[in-house]
């Protein structure tokens, strides 16, 4: 029975997220009057042209861009950084250390709202403000809590043998976090990676308040001014053709990266 109990909750959690993803995929494909005559229905004729007046006539391809490189860029200062600091705390305690992870954790749990206001006017001094650059830093510092308190449960699960033998060998402790424990910790990379790269994309607040122009916006802040447009012009099929372009990116790196994923976490708790 619990078996039976268990299997039909993941059914029905599995159709709670499939469900809502194909009605969103096949509305993308109507017409506005479509939309509302028959919203649960297939569409009658394919709207492919519902996609191209997302991507050019909307400016979707100019946000896409933006976002591509907003979160590319995070990823590549933060993932260093991260695993740097991250190797510290676990393979080196020493005094303060303790604070130094308790105060990052911390900041897990300070809410984005206390800090947009002192962040604006620190860009605005700085001359970063409305900048990718700008937001990069800012995606930087929002993201590095979460990174550091991963990887550092991550490199301490790791061998110290393997350390202690490059060592033997003549490896620095730089040369031995670069050339032996990193490779070691790439499935953690992954996922930390995995999962920034997903809540950047999706990021929303800050960059509502970072970033003014329309040159700069990222995807949701397009997406957000795309429903306000098309709610006027009725044309629901692109404003859902958007929505397929924001979620698209993310599934696919979802399921290139899928068995990652499961390893990582699988190898996490067991040696938990």
């Amino acid at each position: 029975m619990k078996r039976v109990l268990g299997n039909f909750g993941l059914v029905l959690f599995g159709l709670s997220v499939v469900v809502p993803l194909m009605w969103v995929l096949l509305t993308s494909l109507k017409s506005g009057p479509e939309v509302f005559a028959s919203p649960w229905s297939l569409p009658k004729s394919p709207q492919w042209q519902n996609y191209s007046n997302a991507w050019q006539q909307a400016g979707v391809a100019k946000y896409f861009l933006n976002s591509l490189l907003v979160t590319l860029g995070t990823l590549l200062i933060l993932l260093p950084i991260g695993a740097m600091a991250a190797y510290v705390l676990a393979r080196y305690p020493f005094r303060g250390s303790k604070t130094i992870f308790g105060t990052f954790l911390g900041g897990m749990m300070f809410p984005n709202f206390l800090i947009i206001v002192p962040l604006f006017f620190l860009l605005k001094s700085m001359g970063m403000l409305d900048t990718k650059t700008g937001l990069i830093l800012v995606y930087v510092a929002y993201s590095l809590s979460f990174t550091i308190f991963v990887l550092t449960g991550f490199f301490q699960s790791l061998p110290n043998e393997l350390a202690e033998a490059a060592m033997i060998d003549g490896c620095t402790d730089s040369s031995t976090f670069w050339r032996v424990m990193l490779p070691l910790a790439k499935p953690g990379l992954v996922v930390v990676g995995i999962f920034n790269a997903i809540g950047l994309w999706n990021e929303y607040g800050l960059a509502l308040v970072l970033v003014n122009s329309e040159e700069n916006r990222t995807l949701p802040l397009g997406i957000a001014n795309l429903v306000m447009t098309q709610h006027y012009q009725s044309d629901w099929g692109a404003l859902f053709a958007g929505l397929v372009i924001v979620m698209l990116p993310v599934l696919v790196v979802y399921w290139v990266y899928r068995g990652k994923i499961h390893e990582t976490m699988f190898a996490g708790a067991v040696k938990g």
